[in-house]
């Protein structure tokens, strides 16, 4: 059986504790919410905490609010929270899109958004979905609060910019009336990490893209997303043609890798396929209300 390396155990009661906490015990604390992610990589002694901070307490961080032009989702928030939220169904249908196709109810019923966010996962759905929407991560620490951009969030596979005396509190969706989004995945099987996965979003103005959003997941996109397939899209009608012209866009600047859920060649093909397929959903969305 497999057992992690030995640690010690703090639970905080409030934000301002788990700074102090992370900060009093430096780069070898780790806080854990959910633990879906840490919890086995421990097992395998891949990750060795000398101390984890447990943040379940941290009522204060779970949310789905409006915030003047923004959603503002606290880091505690559980993915069946995003996935039960009215709010987010009327202004961004995605965030259910990709919460069908996450794991399990048992994952789903424990895992963060901000544990998702920071673990940086290559195939994490949420991932590919907050950076579409162009979102932001709020972080604290003991000298306050810092906003980052979810798109310069990662550093890399796994790594992110996150401090080790810093906590995730809050992730924000800018609020884009008349846009429309979607998520479409291709899995192994149901709850499996993505083969390859996109969301978008897609903002129309007179029958044409005045703005738009595209994340990837599993195929090597920096910052999970695709920036010259959003140029491409920009500006031009929302016609079946611009929409394959930006998905053989996304499919040219990804990065996907073979390994042993397909070659590289099948995953660009479904890059190509799942971009049209989201940003034709997402148009009819936003034609339809943004349902």
């Amino acid at each position: 059986m497999q057992v992690p390396a030995p640690f010690d155990y703090d639970r905080a009661s409030s934000v301002e504790e788990a700074v102090a906490l992370l900060e009093r015990h430096g780069a070898e604390a780790r806080p854990i919410a959910g633990g879906h992610s840490l919890l086995p990589m421990m097992k395998l002694r891949l990750a060795r905490p000398e101390r984890l901070v447990d943040l379940n307490d941290l009522t204060e961080l779970s949310y789905v609010r409006t915030e003047g032009e923004w959603i503002a989702v606290g880091a505690m928030t559980r993915h069946a929270q995003l996935a039960a939220s009215d709010l987010l169904a009327r202004h961004y249908p995605i965030f259910q899109d990709a919460e069908r196709v996450i794991a399990d109810p048992v994952v789903r019923n424990r895992g963060t958004v901000g544990g998702s966010l920071c673990q940086g996962d290559p195939a994490e759905d949420l991932c590919a979905v907050v950076a579409a929407l162009g979102g932001q991560v709020v972080l604290r620490s003991s000298g306050g609060e810092r906003v980052v951009a979810a798109r310069d969030f990662y550093l890399g596979p796994y790594e992110t910019v996150v401090a080790p005396a810093e906590l995730v509190t809050e992730v924000r969706i800018p609020i884009r009336p008349g846009s429309g989004s979607a998520y479409e995945k291709v899995e192994r099987r149901p709850g499996d990490w993505a083969i390859a996965a996109v969301g978008c979003f897609v903002t129309l103005a007179q029958g044409s893209v005045a703005d738009c959003g595209i994340g990837l997941a599993a195929v090597g996109a920096n910052g999970y997303c695709a920036p010259q397939a959003e140029a491409q899209l920009r500006g031009q009608p929302a016609t079946e043609e611009s929409f394959r012209a930006a998905a053989e866009a996304a499919a040219a600047g990804c990065r996907p890798q073979s390994d042993q859920r397909g070659p590289e060649d099948y995953k660009r093909d479904l890059v190509r396929e799942l971009t049209r397929r989201a940003l034709r959903r997402a148009a009819a969305r936003a034609m339809a209300g943004g349902a």
